[in-house]
């Protein structure tokens, strides 16, 4: 890691808000393009950051992989001494409208298309748009409109928190009965 990289890591690990985080990588034109009420929880700098683009409205959870390379042609390179292999380069754009869950890792020369949600511990390896995708690889769930639907009529029964700090005593015994009702 060079020194930039890693003082700009040390940098975001002390900015504790998602948002300020995003607004930094934006400010320090550390990506290619960060748009505007876009949240990011990883902390670490990508390398070659400048191949990856966010678009507006984009929320990033936590331990995101970005891969905008591989590191193959250094075992191929030694295996096989009299060929030179190439490291494999490619960008990530992310467009507008889009949520990364956790432990999510994207390959190199990936668009992930506007109004989309990626499920946690997916791997994103072609360009996906429109709809909710999950797994391993990324795989079609289902449209924008049927997750909003379902998530609506979840909402009706779900325990709202009100505020950005913890949860409260209330909140947190409230979650456990619902919780403990569904498990019946």
């Amino acid at each position: 890691m060079d020194l930039q990289r890693i003082i700009h890591t040390l940098r975001m690990i002390t900015i504790f808000s998602p948002m300020k985080r995003a607004e930094y990588l934006r400010k320090k034109k550390l990506f290619r393009h960060v748009g505007k009420n876009c949240m990011v929880m990883f902390r670490k700098i990508p390398l070659y950051s400048q191949l990856i683009s966010f678009g507006d409205n984009v929320w990033i959870a936590s331990n995101v992989s970005f891969i905008t390379h591989d590191v193959i042609h250094h075992m191929l390179n030694y295996k096989v001494r009299e060929k030179r292999f190439a490291e494999n380069i490619g960008c990530i754009d992310i467009k507008d409208n889009v949520f990364i869950g956790s432990n999510t890792s994207i390959l190199s020369n990936v668009t992930i298309g506007p109004n989309t949600i990626v499920g946690a511990g997916s791997l994103v390896n072609k360009d996906i748009q429109n709809g909710v995708y999950a797994g391993v690889p990324a795989k079609y769930i289902c449209s924008m409109e049927d997750f909003m639907s379902r998530k609506e009529q979840a909402q009706k029964n779900a325990i709202w928190h009100q505020s950005s700090e913890n949860l409260t005593k209330k909140e947190i015994e409230l979650q456990w009965t619902a919780f403990s009702g569904s498990q019946s």
